[in-house]
């Protein structure tokens, strides 16, 4: 088997590729990447015989097209903004796909991975994708599902990369259509930092305040669980908390908007501009906590008694004690590695759907915490039974 990884001279693609290097079976792993001198210093670093370097330009369709042909399947670990042109290049190769955001772009392919007889899987990273799988484990064990609550604190530097700050900013857009909740029946449209709700995760991270994002787990969510009348789905996030005050100052002063200003002659865009500070700056480029942290609440029914069930996750250590996973890449590990996971369950067969799918049809949640915990990520579930009063749909 061949794998085509695109985008993965990246910080977050890399650790993927890594994970493909030690657990998987591939006879090949193509890092492919348009930053040439980065995408040659990730195969120096991997340091194995099966991984080489392709450059690729996404935005040249045939070209990627023919790179791709003959591949097995293609880990996308591009940014939202070029989802849409890889993933169509991904369909005409012939190739299963997979990447880690699933913000829809996708969609317009499913066709072409029908006719082709192959599997794409939007949004596999630890949210969406494992956020799902935890979601689903709950769900499973309950008659019905009423309530959904996900949550993460993402707790990595604002602009340790083009990519994250891309998403930082894309996800507080105000004029984000996919900001949504799932209230009885409804996608309801909200600003950013809507419904601040408290959310406990793990240590080190503890309590904090989180606010709707902008995530695909609202609508593959809302459509896994049609069937056991879920009722209200929300999606919460946060980052460290400096970057969080800074992202609201953004908005509340407008800046988000990213309208233009000439400076020196020069028309830009006041978002873009400090998003090229922070990129270019210490600040922007460290952080004091480092790593992830996944909270699912899901409330409904069993065997007439309401039960609640909360998960969370760990990992390794960033403060050095675990080699491997010291400071940004005790985050950037947490993300890559579900995406490594997923390609290698699709590349083996295990996912029978063709086309576009959602994270929720394509595997069970078991099998993907099992291949996680063989990397020192587990998950942790406590179940409460709930009374009429504590358990009511607050809103």
């Amino acid at each position: 088997m061949k794998v085509f990884c695109l985008g993965g001279a990246g910080k977050i693609c890399r650790e993927a590729i890594l994970d493909l290097v030690e657990h998987s079976e591939f006879e090949r792993i193509t890092v492919g990447d348009f930053n040439e001198d980065e995408g040659k210093k990730v195969v120096e670093w991997l340091n194995d015989p099966r991984v080489d370097f392709q450059k690729v330009d996404v935005r040249n369709h045939q070209a990627t097209v023919e790179q791709m042909k003959g591949y097995d399947i293609v880990m996308d670990g591009t940014t939202i903004t070029l989802n849409g042109l890889s993933t169509a290049c991904i369909a005409e190769a012939g190739c299963h796909g997979i990447n880690l955001n699933g913000f829809g772009e996708e969609n317009a392919s499913d066709k072409v991975f029908k006719e082709n007889n192959k599997t794409c899987l939007p949004g596999f990273g630890m949210t969406p994708g494992v956020t799902q799988m935890m979601a689903m484990h709950a769900a499973n064990q309950l008659d019905t599902v009423e309530i959904v609550r996900v949550s993460h604190g993402s707790y990595r530097p604002i602009a340790f990369s083009k990519s994250i700050t891309e998403t930082t900013t894309y996800e507080y857009d105000p004029d984000l259509e996919s900001r949504v909740v799932y209230e009885n029946g409804e996608f309801i449209q909200v600003p950013p930092f809507a419904r601040p709700r408290e959310i406990e995760l793990p240590e080190p991270y503890g309590k904090g305040v989180q606010y709707i994002i902008p995530h695909s787990e609202t609508k593959t969510l809302a459509k896994a669980l049609a069937d056991k009348g879920i009722k209200l789905i929300e999606v919460r996030g946060t980052w460290p908390e400096k970057n969080m005050q800074l992202v609201k100052a953004l908005y509340e002063y407008g800046m988000i908007r990213n309208e233009k200003i000439k400076i020196g002659g020069t028309e830009t865009g006041i978002l873009d501009c400090i998003s090229e500070y922070l990129y270019n700056s210490k600040e922007g480029q460290e952080t004091e906590l480092y790593g992830y942290a996944l909270h699912i609440e899901a409330i409904g029914t069993k065997n007439g008694k309401k039960v609640q069930h909360i998960l969370t996750h760990t990992h390794p250590a960033s403060d050095g004690s675990v080699k491997g996973w010291e400071k940004l890449r005790a985050y950037t590990r947490n993300v890559g590695i579900p995406l490594s996971i997923g390609t290698q369950l699709i590349a083996r067969g295990e996912v029978k759907k063709t086309g576009v799918i959602i994270p929720e049809e394509a595997f069970n949640p078991s099998v993907v915490f099992k291949e996680l915990e063989k990397r020192n990520i587990y998950i942790h579930e406590k179940i409460n039974v709930l009374n009429d009063e504590n358990a009511s749909v607050n809103v």
